[in-house]
């Protein structure tokens, strides 16, 4: 059933969603960031690394689970699940040795499953608010414990998972886990939280439909109802199920988690959550101190005490001594969902005091508003926020082969500043797989993409997994759309299978093509995350060639040079499907004074295989390079 509605559509279409709150909010915090930011911004107080980050996404349920039967609505049983571990020490050091940094293990906090656990103590979740069989990780249930599916045995899942930590740590791999800070499941019931901590919405005023301190928005006086479902939808395919009966009981209703004030939201609507109060009023008006002009030029010590000094909303302390359970337990960061579905302030508040428990901390938002970038990151106290909106936007239709490489060019220069900040990706549990017929249908189209990607910016890249062995996502699970590996139900992931070899981790079972798209994406990852230019300077090389090879170079390559002291790079991507011809690449004069070159003719080696070799030269200041590309070839050239 077509029933996936990507969180882009369904939020960043923000006007098209039933949150006078969310408008009115987005409003009155870009009136205060405005206010604050008249002055000049100064570059991120964030050192850079010495060198690049890779982010390797796992979608921890599918990772390690072999079993390949993938029957539609599946249980647990049928269609198996991975476990924390099969994160072996050999599966880790064999994701380390792709060339990855971090590892994002998606879906980790306990969230809303369809699977049977009240031996466990653990309250049966209702399959009316809940997507799926295997649940949605962005209704989360309870915060200080784990996804009982996770582990061998459900008594032990925290400690299962600080076990994986270790491992993950002992690869010399760094942990990053999901918060989900703008919504909850509608059966949020915390087990494992520790003594002194009350669950969300205890002491909530449910008479009223917003007060400061409630945890929730309500809708007095009117029961929730489940939403009318479209197009024959039916919980778990139509299987029986005793709670499976179109009622969830709720009284008052709440707001939903995407803002839908309505006692029966859409079906489109993120009807399995409900929306977390940050002391934002109904009308859009904020209900706490903002900060103080200037504080977008002050480090997060300044903004940590600050808000000591200030009386906030209970959300934010939960949501605070939530994450710094996780950071105490060796988590070395987060992925925040839809970050700027909840106030800016509240950030500043939350990430400044993770900074104060660990300044290396690495801290990402899911960000889908260019506008408000420069705010998660300065007001915020962000560190990277997603690249979708404008970059991973362009490229995709590159890929497709109806876009153009030019638009690229307008988005550096748009973004200099704030570089660093930009994560980027191709693929990830909310986008198309990259091999996917309604994608691009071909994996390898997605090289050159990644080339640019992983090269054109001091930025981290994040890689999902499957996507180095060309995962077409096609399998169509139940509660989802294929195109995007599920992250619903229980299934096996089969081009990752493969590369998994029954618990080897060494490929056996792959094709030559999947083999070789793999070592692509190893050496192109240990590439960027050894070389010293990257974490350099950047001059765009695309203007000037669109000019000057106007008939050999055209809107599906794109030229860049990347370079410090000790390395000089220039890297030219062919996005077409054919041979380009023998192009002159001009590399401008003040390009050639940057880099420290002079007169005279330097040999360039290639850097990802070693294979081609071309020249420089250089006359009156100006370089000249030929190059041939083949179809959806890239080349990273190094001065020797």
């Amino acid at each position: 059933m077509k029933l996936f509605k990507s969180k882009l559509v369904l939020s960043l279409v923000v006007a098209g969603i039933s949150s006078a709150l969310f408008t009115a909010c987005v409003s009155t915090q870009n009136e205060t960031s405005s206010r604050q930011n008249t002055s000049v911004i100064a570059p991120s107080e964030q050192v850079k690394p010495e060198h690049k980050y890779v982010v390797y996404q796992v979608f921890t349920r599918l990772f390690g689970n072999t079993n390949t039967t993938n029957k539609p609505w599946g249980t647990i049983e049928e269609n198996g699940v991975g476990k924390f571990a099969d994160f072996t020490p050999t599966a880790l050091n064999a994701i380390k040795d792709l060339g990855v940094t971090h590892i994002w293990y998606t879906g980790v906090p306990h969230h809303a499953v369809i699977n049977d656990y009240s031996a466990y103590g653990i309250s049966n979740d209702d399959p009316d608010v809940v997507k799926g069989r295997a649940g949605s990780p962005y209704a989360v249930k309870d915060y200080y414990s784990v996804n009982p599916d996770l582990a061998l045995d459900p008594v032990n899942r925290v400690a299962e998972f600080e076990a994986l930590i270790e491992r993950t740590h002992n690869a010399g791999l760094q942990v990053l886990i999901d918060i989900v800070p703008n919504h909850i499941a509608r059966n949020y019931q915390s087990l494992d939280k520790p003594a002194g901590v009350e669950d969300f919405g205890v002491s909530d005023d449910t008479s009223v439909e917003y007060a400061r301190d409630n945890n929730f928005y309500y809708v007095p006086g009117q029961d929730f109802k489940v939403p009318a479902a479209l197009n024959g939808y039916e919980p778990l395919g139509g299987e029986a199920h005793p709670l499976a009966d179109n009622y969830f009981a709720e009284s008052p209703a709440k707001w939903t988690g995407n803002g839908s004030r309505r006692a029966q939201p859409h079906f489109n609507d993120w009807y399995e959550t409900v929306k977390i109060n940050y002391g934002v009023k109904p009308d859009g008006s904020l209900d706490f101190p903002t900060l103080p002009e200037g504080f977008a030029q002050k480090d997060y010590q300044a903004h940590f005490q600050f808000w000591a000094q200030q009386d906030v909303p209970d959300s934010w302390v939960k949501f605070r001594d939530i994450a710094l359970y996780w950071i105490d337990k060796g988590v070395d960061g987060f992925r925040f969902d839809m970050a700027e579905m909840v106030p800016v302030e509240f950030w500043s508040y939350m990430n400044s005091s993770i900074k104060m428990a660990n300044p290396d901390a690495f801290l990402l938002a899911e960000i889908y508003n260019p506008k408000r970038y420069r705010d998660y990151i300065h007001l915020g106290k962000m560190d990277y926020l997603y690249d979708k909106v404008d970059f991973y936007d362009s490229l995709k239709p590159v890929m497709q082969g109806k876009g153009s490489t030019d638009h690229l060019v307008s988005i550096q220069n748009r973004f200099a500043d704030i570089e660093h900040n930009l994560l980027h990706f191709l693929d990830n549990h909310d986008e198309q797989r990259i091999a996917s017929p309604e994608f691009a249908g071909d994996a390898n189209k997605g090289k050159p993409a990644m080339v640019v990607s992983a090269t054109i910016s001091t930025s981290p890249m994040m890689v999902y997994f499957g996507q180095e062995v060309g995962e077409d996502g096609s399998e169509e699970m139940g509660f989802g759309d294929p195109s995007r590996t599920t992250i619903f139900d229980y299934a096996g992931v089969p081009a990752h299978q493969r590369w998994m070899n029954d618990g080897k981790f060494d490929g056996g079972k792959l094709t030559n093509e999947e083999r070789q798209l793999r070592d692509f994406y190893q050496r192109l990852l240990n590439f960027t995350i050894s070389s010293d230019a990257l974490m350099g300077d950047y001059a765009d090389l695309h203007q000037v060639n669109r000019s000057a090879n106007y008939q050999t170079y055209t809107d599906q390559q794109f030229a860049y040079a990347r370079y410090s002291d000790s390395e000089k790079l220039f890297i030219v991507t062919n996005f077409a499907e054919v041979k380009t011809p023998k192009i002159s690449l001009v590399v401008p004069a003040n390009v050639i004074a940057d880099m420290g070159l002079v007169d005279g003719q330097y040999r360039l080696t290639e850097k990802l295989y070693g294979e081609y070799q071309s020249n420089l030269t250089v006359i009156n200041g100006q370089g000249l390079l030929d190059v041939e590309l083949a179809a959806l070839e890239s080349l990273i050239l190094a001065v020797e």
